[in-house]
């Protein structure tokens, strides 16, 4: 399915999941719904970087609290429109990104995983002692009821935002996916040493997709402190951001844009589901088994278990 199609069908995709969940008429459906929606942008970003690349990103939680903070920062200054306010989200996470990948690129493996991680903590640190944020006793963000749009419900309209991203996140990793850009991204994860012998820019590939998985985790990380209310670093650098992030592409498999989408829903929906039945404190539990029984029976995640992108990959190969 070429690139105008494809948009099309995830548009259409999209607005039969809104009349869905506004034909519950369950306000929680949509509460709910927001946070998959958020894991989904977050899986599909990760496996930019992760999956497509092979640089493995412990940084989640840092670059998702940048772009919440952005947002705080912004209200404070002069007020936008939300959706203006994500873009300013990503380009700030993107440019931290860029400059996260510049400095850390040139290590390879464990290295440039803790080094990212250690990205997230100084962030940590930067965010807990700047006063103008809410430091670490955080900041209090107020929610609209309604908004200038049709007088929606606020979180509705949350709902809606982040559907829009996800449409937004899917057709840009399909699209690379099927681009020149990730056969590069490909070279890179099979064999780096052997990409740069072959004339690949490897480091400048590398930036790419550092700065392009990180402006999609600030967009995911804009809207939260409308969602939540309060926003202070325990939270929003909490290390559950990174564990489920890493988890559901693995769980759905890396090969693939639809393997971060389908962990996702799968993961978050079950999370969601053991939250109002149990308890929250179940999730990273859930999370834990998924990953031992996936890597016992479906190493190469779902799609891998079922064949989807093996054939694109030999067919790769022969090209």
């Amino acid at each position: 399915m070429r690139g105008f199609p494809f948009f099309l069908t995830c548009l259409l995709v999209a607005a039969g999941v809104f009349l869905a969940a506004r034909w519950t008429e369950n306000g929680y459906v949509f509460f709910a719904g927001y946070v998959v929606l958020q894991y989904i942008v977050l899986a599909i970003a990760w496996n930019i970087l992760g999956g497509y690349t092979g640089y493995v990103n412990f940084g989640i939680a840092g670059f998702f609290a940048i772009g919440a903070y952005t947002t705080v920062a912004v209200e404070k200054l002069v007020p936008l429109p939300l959706p203006v306010v994500m873009l300013a989200g990503g380009a700030v996470s993107g440019l931290l990104g860029l400059g996260m990948g510049y400095l850390t690129l040139r290590l390879r493996g464990v290295f440039f995983s803790i080094a990212t991680l250690a990205m997230a903590v100084v962030a940590q640190t930067f965010m807990v002692n700047w006063d103008f944020v809410g430091g670490s006793a955080g900041a209090f963000t107020i929610r609209p009821m309604t908004t200038p749009y049709f007088g929606m419900d606020y979180i509705r309209y949350l709902f809606l935002l982040m559907l829009g991203l996800v449409v937004l996140a899917v057709v840009v990793a399909r699209a690379i996916e099927r681009s020149r850009l990730g056969d590069g991204f490909a070279a890179i994860r099979d064999d780096e040493l052997a990409a740069e012998a072959s004339g690949v820019p490897t480091l400048r590939l590398k930036l790419i997709a550092t700065a392009m998985s990180g402006a999609f985790m600030g967009m995911a990380g804009a809207p939260l402190p409308f969602y939540v209310t309060y926003l202070d670093p325990p939270s929003a650098f909490s290390l559950a951001y990174a564990v489920n992030t890493i988890a559901m592409p693995l769980i759905g498999g890396t090969a693939s844009w639809m393997g971060p989408l389908i962990g996702a829903v799968l993961l978050a929906s079950l999370q969601q589901l053991v939250t109002v039945t149990i308890s929250s404190a179940v999730n990273l539990l859930i999370v834990g088994l998924m990953l031992v029984g996936f890597i016992i029976i479906a190493p190469r995640g779902i799609i891998g278990w079922f064949g989807i992108g093996a054939g694109k990959r030999r067919r790769g190969r022969g090209r």
